[in-house]
């Protein structure tokens, strides 16, 4: 495990869980599913695989105290603050670059944070896989097998097996497929060929890097003005002077997409989820007799059924009467009540606010 490296990208915002989720405290930061926030199970699953000096998070300065403080095991110099937000791209290529200088032998595994992994074995099983994988050059995702038409993941489509005999299947990744309508979707899963896409990878820092130099030579060369102060008085500035005006694009458009030796592990059974989205935490948590999900200890239920409560105000009762498939959810100075079928478009509402100038509620 000497060369091998945890990047978690936790600097999002998770607008489809919005009231609950907002700027001052983004959805990977909360206790969702547990006592623990959704960062910190991510931390927690990679022990076992990843030395706790050798995990690294990618956050924003806005978050970072908030992060620290739940994982404060974790080495400050681990934590890699973003000026601004400028897509995941920009986050995988700031790792690579800060742990390539530290470790030219280094692979490393790119994690989001606020993911649900049920079948932890499994994962680990799989990463190790996947690390052997990329030892031999490849660009490595996770793929996870669809058990209903999504349309709001993106797919991969599987090829050939790779030559090379590994103790799990792997194949070659024929295509990246971002969100397809319903009747794409369903189509996909009839051919039995396709996962969800993960948005896990595993690759060795020269390799992505080298990605990088060929697509996205501009972004390369910033990571390269960077890179040469790291560790320096003049870090924090040249980040910030390089950053700025940065193309802001994903890992996916601006890499995967038109990389050579991309493969793919197909993880079917970890039990994975995004936490995306309110109606998503149906899949994860046990609902009582009635369907329901309630967070809050002052519910009272009346014919009511498959639907989710959040009340976060001691003394606030929720009276719920005659109601079914409804997402309730009391932020304070937001109240949500929406269908559980209408659950992604909070992001609408979102959008919304911004375009009428109240972000106070964001």
């Amino acid at each position: 495990m000497k060369h091998f490296y945890a990047v978690i990208m936790a600097g999002g915002s998770g607008t489809r869980l919005w009231p609950l989720s907002r700027q001052s405290h983004p959805k990977h930061t909360l206790p969702l599913l547990g006592n623990q926030s959704l960062f910190q199970t991510t931390v927690e699953r990679l022990q076992g695989l990843f030395q706790t000096e050798k995990i690294l998070v990618v956050t924003t300065e806005a978050q970072y105290s908030k992060l620290k403080k739940q994982v404060p095991e974790i080495p400050k110099e681990n934590f890699l603050l973003e000026p601004e937000p400028r897509g995941t791209a920009s986050v995988v290529g700031l790792a690579a670059a800060v742990i390539h200088s530290r470790d030219p032998e280094a692979i490393m595994a790119v994690l989001p944070s606020d993911h649900y992994i049920s079948n932890i074995d499994l994962f680990h099983h799989i990463m190790k896989i996947a690390m052997d994988v990329a030892e031999c050059g490849y660009l490595v995702t996770l793929g996870i097998t669809p058990t209903f038409p999504a349309t709001g993941y993106g797919y991969i489509q599987r090829g050939e097996p790779l030559p090379e005999e590994f103790p799990y299947p792997v194949y070659q990744v024929l295509k990246f497929k971002e969100k397809p309508d319903e009747i794409q979707a369903r189509d996909m899963i009839a051919h039995r060929d396709h996962s969800w896409n993960s948005g896990i990878f595993v690759w060795r820092t020269d390799r992505i890097l080298d990605e990088f130099s060929l697509q996205m030579p501009t972004l390369k060369e910033k990571l390269d003005e960077i890179i040469s102060s790291w560790g320096t008085p003049d870090q924090t500035r040249n980040l910030k002077r390089a950053w700025i005006g940065l193309q802001v694009e994903t890992i996916d458009y601006g890499i995967m997409e038109n990389a050579t030796k991309v493969a793919i592990l197909p993880a079917s059974g970890l039990e994975w989820n995004d936490v995306g989205s309110w109606d998503s935490l149906f899949e994860v948590l046990m609902p009582d007799e009635n369907g329901n999900i309630v967070f809050s200890g002052h519910h009272m239920a009346i014919n009511t059924h498959s639907s989710l409560v959040y009340g976060n105000h001691d003394g606030k009762l929720v009276v719920t009467i005659g109601v079914d498939d409804l997402i309730i959810v009391d932020a304070g100075d937001v109240l949500l009540v929406c269908k559980k079928d209408h659950a992604q478009e909070v992001r609408q509402a979102v959008k919304n606010l911004k375009n009428s100038e109240r972000e106070r509620y964001l």
